[in-house]
C-alpha cells in the first residue's frame, strides 16, 4: 500500500472534526496551574520579525535556536501547534470527544507514550538537548502568555517531540481506516465510507519539486523549486540559525523544531509524497488455544499473540472526563487494525523508529552537499517522502524515500499478504544505492509531481524494469507530462523563469480529454451542447481569472469523473487514464450538460470567468474555515492539481456557498539559487500569523493568488531595514 492512498494530513485529519481557534480569555489560576512553574532560565536567543512578520530567529546553540523557533511559532499559532500534538499524541478525544476516540487509539497502537518516554532515554544526548529545549521554549510561550489557553496540553514534555518526527501532509498511519479499526475493536460490523474505499474524489497532495543543474541555467548556479501542495497555513515560515553551523530557512511544520522543506547557505531540500509503497498489511490466521488465549500461525509455528492495555480519556458530553479502555493486539509485522471478509485478523507494518527520524529530519538542515546530505539519509528514516535536492556545488539529485523494506516481489503488496507465509516477511532495508534515484543527470535537471520516479531525469531517469515493482504503486498524474513540459529542451533558466515554469498555465489533463469530448459531439450534435462544445473547441488549454472555457471545463471534469472513478477504480486505472481511454460518449457528453445546468443555475450563465468562481478566502483563525459567498474573497487564476496545473488550488463549493474556495494545493513557494552567495525567493498563502487582528494574517494573500514572490531576507544584510521588531523570548 501507498500513503497517498489515503492520506489526509495532521491538521487535515483533525479538519474532519470541528475544531475552531480557542477562545483567548484568561484562564485563571487553574489553568496554568501546570505551565507555572516552568520558566526556565533564559537562553541566549533573539528573534527578528521582518516586515513579512517572518522570525528570524539566532541563538548561541542549536538548542538556543530550537527553543526561540518554537516559542515564535506559538506566537504565530499555538493553536496548530497543540492540534498537532493532540494528533500525534492520541489525546484528540480529550478535547473533542468520544467521537475522536478511534483516531487516538489508531495511533496508541503505534506510538504508545511508556514507549515513547523510552526512546528519549535512550535517544544521544544531543537530541535530548534539542528536545528539553523544544519543550521549554513552547512552556515559556504559556508562562508568559496567560490569555492563552491550550485545550489539553498545558505543559510539554521533551519526550513528546518523538510523536512527531516527520513533517510531512499525512503520516504512514493515516492509512488504516478507522471505519475498520473501530469494527475489530467493539467486535461488530461497520461498512467502510466511500471514501474510505477511495470511490469519493480526493484533492490531489503531496507536492512539486524541481532542481535545476548549473548546465542548464542562464548564470551557471543551481536552482531548487520548493512547492508543497498541503493544506492550507499548514507550516510555518522561519528562519533558525546558531552558533554552531545552523542556518536554515524554509517551512516548518506546526510544533517541530526543524525546518521540513528549505535550505540553508550551501544546499537546499524539498520533499514530495512518494508513491512507493511504504506500508503493508499481512493476513494473520487466529488460533484460539484450550486456555482461552489467541496465538497466529507463522510457518510450523504457533506464535503468541502480543498483547497490551490501552487506556483512552474522552471527554463526554457534559465535559466530564471519562475513560474506555481497550486490549490491542499485536502480531510480529505490527498491530492488528481490522478483520478481513474472511476472517483473518490483519496486521499493519509501518515504520516506526522515532530517534531515527528525528535526527534525520534535523541533521539534513546542516548538510552542505551531496555527500554530507546522503550521510544523514543512511539513517534509513524518511519512508513516505522523496526528495529534490540542489546545492551550491552545482550537484542536483532525485532520491527515493530511504525506508524502503526488502520484500518478495511475487507477491501483490497492494492487498494483505498471508502473514503466516516466512516468504511475505520484510527482509531488512534496500540500500540507498539500491533505489531509484537520478544523481546529476545529463539532461539537466529533475523533478517529482508526486509521480512515478521513471520520468524523473527524462531520458536519464531510473528504469522501471530494474526495481521491484513496490518502489512506485500509483503511476503517472497529470503533473508528471506537464512538468517535463516546462523542463526540457531549456538551458537558460533563471529564478525568475523558473517561478513561471511553476505557475504555467497549461491543463496537460484537458488536453489530454477534450479532444475526445468534442470527438464524441461531432459524431452526435446536440443543439444545446453546441455552444458549450465551440467555446472548449478554441481553447488553448490555460487557466486564467478571465477564462470561461476553464470554468466549464472544471466543471465538465468533474461530472466525468463522478462517473467513471468506480470503474476506474474497479480497473485498476488511474481516472485519468479510464476517462482518457474508457469513458464513453454518451458518459462524455452528459457530463457537459451537467456542467452546463450547473453554472447557469449557479451564475446565470454557462460563459463564467474562473475568477468569479475560484476563490481564496479566510475569514478567521479557524482549523477548519467556514466560507461565505457574500464575504470578500480573492480571485485565483490557477486550477486543482487534478487537471495538471502545476501551481494547485484545491477548490469546491461549501454549504450555502456557489463559489469554490480553496484550502489545500501551494501553501508555501519558494525559489532558491545556490553559488557564492545564496538568493531566494518565497511567498505562503495568506501570511504569517494565524491571528486574524494581526497585520500579517493575509498580507501575502494577493502575492500568493498573483504567484508572485517576496526576497527572502536570508543574511542580516537583507534583512536590515525590513526589521519589524527584535526581541528575547518572553519580551512583550
Amino acid at each position: 500500500m501507498t500513503r497517498l492512498e489515503a492520506s489526509g494530513g495532521l491538521i487535515a485529519v483533525a479538519a474532519v472534526l470541528a475544531l475552531a481557534a480557542p477562545a483567548q480569555a484568561a484562564c485563571g489560576t487553574a489553568g496554568q496551574a501546570g505551565v507555572a512553574a516552568t520558566r526556565t532560565a533564559p537562553r541566549e536567543v533573539t528573534i527578528t520579525r521582518d516586515s513579512w512578520g517572518i522570525a528570524h530567529v539566532e541563538g548561541k546553540t542549536d538548542a538556543d535556536a530550537v527553543f526561540g523557533m518554537i516559542y515564535a511559532q506559538a506566537e504565530d499559532d499555538f493553536n496548530r501547534i497543540e492540534t498537532n500534538y493532540l494528533v500525534n499524541l492520541g489525546r484528540l478525544a480529550e478535547t473533542e470527544g468520544e467521537g475522536a476516540i478511534w483516531q487516538d487509539l489508531r495511533q496508541r497502537l503505534f506510538l504508545d507514550h511508556d514507549g515513547l518516554k523510552a526512546d528519549y532515554a535512550k535517544s544521544p544526548q544531543w537530541l535530548k538537548t534539542l528536545m528539553v529545549a523544544w519543550a521549554d521554549g513552547l512552556n515559556h510561550y504559556l508562562s508568559t502568555h496567560p490569555e492563552v489557553c491550550p485545550r489539553v496540553i498545558t505543559r510539554f514534555e521533551p519526550w513528546m517531540a518523538l510523536s512527531f518526527t516527520e513533517g510531512s501532509i499525512g503520516g504512514d498511519i493515516e492509512s488504516v481506516p478507522l471505519s475498520q479499526l473501530q469494527a475489530f475493536y467493539e467486535d461488530r460490523t461497520i461498512r467502510m465510507s466511500a471514501l474510505e474505499r477511495g470511490l469519493v474524489f480526493r484533492e490531489p497532495q503531496g507536492s512539486n519539486g524541481v532542481a535545476i543543474a548549473p548546465s542548464h541555467t542562464r548564470d551557471g548556479k543551481a536552482l531548487l523549486l520548493i512547492n508543497p501542495h498541503t493544506s492550507f497555513f499548514f507550516r510555518s515560515e522561519l528562519q533558525m540559525k546558531s552558533g554552531e553551523g545552523l542556518n536554515a530557512y524554509g517551512a516548518a511544520t506546526w510544533g517541530q523544531f526543524f525546518i521540513y522543506q528549505g535550505f540553508n547557505e550551501k544546499a537546499g531540500w524539498m520533499h514530495t509524497s512518494s508513491g512507493v509503497d511504504n506500508v503493508d498489511e499481512f493476513a494473520e490466521t487466529i488460533v484460539e488455544r484450550p486456555d482461552g488465549s489467541r496465538a497466529y500461525r507463522y510457518g510450523k509455528q504457533l506464535r503468541p499473540l502480543t498483547t497490551r492495555a490501552v487506556t483512552l480519556a474522552y471527554r463526554a458530553a457534559d465535559g466530564t472526563m471519562k475513560q474506555r479502555g481497550f486490549t490491542a493486539y499485536a502480531t510480529h509485522h505490527g498491530p492488528i487494525v481490522r478483520k478481513a471478509e474472511d476472517g483473518k485478523w490483519i496486521a499493519f507494518a509501518l515504520m516506526n523508529r522515532p530517534i531515527a527520524a528525528l535526527q534525520q529530519s534535523y541533521l539534513r538542515t546542516k548538510a552542505h552537499d551531496y555527500a554530507s546530505f546522503m550521510k544523514v539519509a543512511e539513517f534509513k528514516a524518511n519512508s513516505s517522502n522523496n526528495t529534490l535536492f540542489a546545492d551550491s556545488k552545482g550537484e542536483i539529485a532525485y532520491l527515493h524515500p530511504q525506508f524502503v523494506p526488502i520484500r518478495d516481489d511475487r507477491f501483490d503488496y497492494r492487498k494483505p499478504v498471508d502473514g503466516s507465509d516466512p516468504a511475505t516477511d520484510w527482509k531488512g532495508l534496500h540500500a540507498l544505492s539500491s533505489l531509484p534515484r537520478a544523481i546529476n543527470p545529463g539532461n539537466g535537471w529533475v523533478f517529482n509531481t508526486n509521480n512515478w520516479p521513471w520520468t524523473a531525469a527524462g531520458a536519464d531517469s531510473p528504469k522501471a524494469a530494474a526495481f521491484p515493482r513496490y518502489m512506485d504503486q500509483v503511476r503517472e498524474n497529470p503533473r508528471g507530462p506537464h512538468a517535463e513540459r516546462v523542463l526540457a529542451g531549456r538551458r537558460d533558466f533563471t529564478p525568475q523563469s523558473l517561478i513561471d515554469a511553476a505557475y504555467d498555465p497549461y491543463l496537460t489533463a484537458f488536453a489530454r480529454f477534450l479532444p475526445k469530448l468534442i470527438a464524441a459531439y461531432d459524431r452526435q450534435p446536440d443543439a444545446k451542447l453546441a455552444g458549450p462544445v465551440e467555446l472548449l473547441r478554441g481553447w488553448d488549454y490555460r487557466w486564467g481569472l478571465d477564462s470561461a472555457p476553464t470554468s466549464l471545463a472544471v466543471f465538465w471534469g468533474e461530472a466525468l469523473w463522478a462517473k467513471t472513478s468506480a470503474a476506474a477504480k474497479a480497473a485498476d486505472m488511474t481516472v485519468w487514464d479510464y476517462i482518457d481511454e474508457r469513458a464513453t460518449d454518451a458518459e462524455r457528453l452528459a457530463s457537459l450538460r451537467e456542467a452546463a445546468d450547473r453554472l447557469t443555475a449557479d451564475f446565470g450563465g454557462w460563459r463564467v470567468p474562473w475568477g468569479e468562481i475560484n476563490r481564496y478566502q479566510r475569514n478567521d483563525g479557524a482549523i477548519v474555515q467556514t466560507f461565505d459567498d457574500t464575504k470578500p474573497s480573492i480571485a485565483v487564476p490557477f486550477t486543482s492539481a487534478q487537471w495538471g496545473s502545476l501551481a494547485a488550488f484545491g477548490a469546491m463549493r461549501y454549504p450555502g456557498t456557489k463559489r469554490y474556495y480553496g484550502t489545500r494545493g501551494n501553501s508555501f513557494v519558494a525559489v532558491a539559487e545556490f553559488g557564492p552567495r545564496l538568493k531566494a525567493w518565497a511567498v505562503s498563502a495568506g501570511g504569517e500569523s494565524g491571528d486574524p487582528a494581526s497585520k500579517h494574517f493575509a498580507d501575502q494573500a494577493q502575492l500568493y493568488a498573483d504567484g508572485k514572490l517576496r526576497p527572502v531576507y536570508y543574511y542580516p544584510e537583507d534583512l536590515a531595514g525590513h526589521v519589524a521588531r527584535r526581541y528575547k523570548p518572553g519580551e512583550r
